[in-house]
């Protein structure tokens, strides 16, 4: 059992980290004051080959692994929670399809594009009345001759605007249920297919979050993703995937803010001497780097089982619940440390705080996940 990082990864993650402290970090506050995307620092990660990580070097990635794309995850949620959201909803949620289950003409065509960081990548699933109960999907895709028609609507759809290819799932037999789901590959511009608002958001405001509307919505009958009627356990199959990674990004941000705590309690001074002198304070960073420790190590391991080709579909669920919660007391225990000066802007806890709480919702809130987790335990 080898728990040291290969001498690869250590490169990416200071690669990473050299970035996301001199170039993201810097405009993290402004981000989220202007609720601004930043597209020059997504065209820049494509230019450093973050964004293809874990993707063949024939498909405009690196041809590194899924550890490598976690360890991205966390340096750059360390300083930014937006930027981490992108990368994860880009990579993890629409690269990620498209290279398990598409065509070699469709990872020619999308995945080069998008691993390169040409294009923008967005992962439709959420509707209004398909939510937790993803099955539920009421968009509807038809076929005609030679192209699906698409009718419906979705939610908090991450990069969902700015997105130049969006993979959605719509019902194509709603006869069968979850059985008669599949899923297609939208390009932006397609008659039919219109973005609606941006949604204004608690936290992770750099990141964008939109509706997106089908209408009459025609696409070529290849832009069908894998096999028809097949697009529920493909959609299962990316959010082991995508639950990992954000995992990775609640381990950053947990991280992050640990770091500007820590700081903060050397240079306080209160009763003639530094906080991080009093037990109160001492034992709050003493449990918090405990936790992180022991997310960041669930968090590796089921980016480990990714990569043997075994299912991880228990091991994801559970790193993302105990990260994501380990990411809401070591955020909380960080402001709680800055104290007054915590709840103010002027320090990045305070987006840290609001960056943190999507994680226990997105990819599946954290209730689901412990459904998840008993279903695998009680094999029911």
């Amino acid at each position: 059992m080898d728990f040291q990082l290969t001498e690869e990864h250590r490169m990416i993650r200071r690669m990473v980290r050299e970035f996301a402290e001199k170039e993201i970090a810097p405009r993290a506050e402004e981000m989220d004051e202007t609720d601004r995307f930043p597209d020059d620092l997504f065209r820049r990660m494509g230019e450093l080959g973050i964004l293809g990580l874990p993707f063949p070097e024939e498909y405009g990635g690196s041809g590194c692994n899924y550890t490598s794309l976690v360890i991205a995850l966390e340096e750059i949620a360390r300083v930014s929670g937006s930027m981490a959201i992108m990368l994860d909803a880009h990579t993890s949620l629409c690269c990620e399809p498209i290279y398990l289950f598409g065509t070699e003409e469709q990872k020619r065509k999308y995945l080069v594009p998008l691993a390169r960081g040409e294009k923008i990548g967005a992962f439709g699933l959420t509707e209004p009345q398909a939510g937790s109960d993803a099955g539920a999907t009421r968009t509807r895709a038809v076929r005609d001759g030679d192209e699906w028609v698409i009718n419906g609507q979705k939610i908090f759809i991450t990069n969902g605007s700015i997105a130049d290819v969006v993979v959605i799932t719509a019902k194509t037999d709603p006869e069968k249920g979850t059985r008669g789901i599949s899923s297609f590959i939208i390009e932006k511009g397609t008659p039919g297919f219109q973005p609606g608002r941006d949604e204004k958001k608690m936290g992770l405001r750099g990141s964008v979050t939109s509706e997106l509307f089908f209408e009459d919505c025609r696409i070529p009958a290849e832009n069908l993703l894998g096999k028809e009627n097949e697009g529920f356990k493909q959609f299962l199959v990316t959010l082991d995937a995508g639950r990992v990674a954000i995992a990775a990004m609640a381990v950053g941000l947990a991280q992050g803010a640990f770091e500007k705590a820590v700081a903060y309690a050397k240079e306080r001074v209160q009763f003639g001497r530094p906080i991080a002198k009093f037990q109160a304070i001492r034992w709050m960073i003493a449990d918090t780097a405990t936790e992180i420790e022991a997310a960041r190590l669930m968090v590796h391991r089921a980016a480990w089982l990714k990569e043997q080709g075994v299912r991880f579909t228990k091991e994801a669920a559970m790193a993302k619940l105990f990260a994501t919660e380990v990411s809401e007391r070591a955020c909380y225990k960080a402001l709680q440390i800055h104290c007054g000066y915590g709840y103010v802007r002027e320090y990045a806890v305070e987006r840290m705080y609001r960056d943190q709480r999507l994680c226990a919702i997105g990819e599946g809130t954290n209730e689901i996940q412990r459904l998840v987790i008993a279903r695998q335990v009680l094999r029911d």
